[in-house]
């Protein structure tokens, strides 16, 4: 394989770590969920947005058991004291949630008025879930956002739950986080960098090799060399 075959495989593999997580990561980084707080404030529950506006993630600490209510407040989570988590089945959002666009088809079977059909997903007392009341589902950029270039609010939203049967609601607001004016200088400058060490180091493994291959058959064999005289010109 010749030497720029090798340099551009390597810099195609180095771009594709790169990229992979950013193309198998579903949050919007243009937008960002932030998490305000719970409504009226009960200890032991703890909440946080992960990746951007993708997800929520709530821990049960209460000793209680803690339920999330779906798009037509049917029970569509619930977190036992004893740290199992269940999703109920006839929960519509249960079908919705599975993809960030909510094109998933909700099965006939999935009823909110219907008894809940609870299957466990999780025992560790943490549930992690995507909500489509947490981010922008219209399309195109929101009337609110009049320049792209700077941090808007978008609108304030509540996923209600209820703790030991105590309604309350997990607050947040989502905002559009504005994009920098220009070229992204950082995030080449980075990836630039990575190219060109991936580069020098094929390079450098070349030489290397090459160097070997160039020896003296009596070197390899492990003959001994005449002495030397004179400086060696390089």
């Amino acid at each position: 394989m010749s030497r720029m075959r090798r340099v551009a495989l390597c810099a195609v593999f180095v771009f594709a770590l790169i990229a992979a997580p950013a193309a198998a990561h579903k949050a919007s980084p243009k937008y960002l969920s932030v998490y305000n707080g719970l409504k009226p404030a009960i200890p032991g529950v703890k909440a946080q947005v992960l990746g951007f506006d993708n997800q929520y993630e709530l821990i049960n600490q209460t000793g209680k058991t803690v339920l999330i209510f779906g798009y037509q407040h049917e029970p569509y989570a619930r977190m036992l004291p004893d740290g199992t988590v269940q999703v109920n089945q006839r929960s519509p959002a249960y079908w919705i949630n599975q993809d960030r666009e909510g094109t998933t088809a909700v099965p006939p079977s999935a009823n909110p008025k219907a008894p809940p059909l609870w299957k466990v997903q999780d025992k560790a007392n943490r549930f992690t879930w995507h909500d489509h009341r947490m981010h922008w589902m219209g399309q195109g950029t929101p009337n609110q956002v009049t320049d792209q270039h700077k941090k808007t609010k978008v609108f304030d939203y509540a996923i209600p739950i209820s703790v030991g049967g105590r309604p309350a609601r997990l607050t947040g607001t989502l905002f559009w986080r504005g994009t920098p004016k220009g070229a992204p200088t950082a995030a080449i400058a980075a990836l630039v960098a990575v190219v060109l060490a991936a580069i020098a180091f094929v390079v450098l493994v070349r030489r290397r090799r090459r160097g070997g291959d160039d020896q003296p058959a009596q070197v390899q064999a492990g003959e001994a060399q005449p002495e030397r005289t004179g400086a060696e010109a390089w």
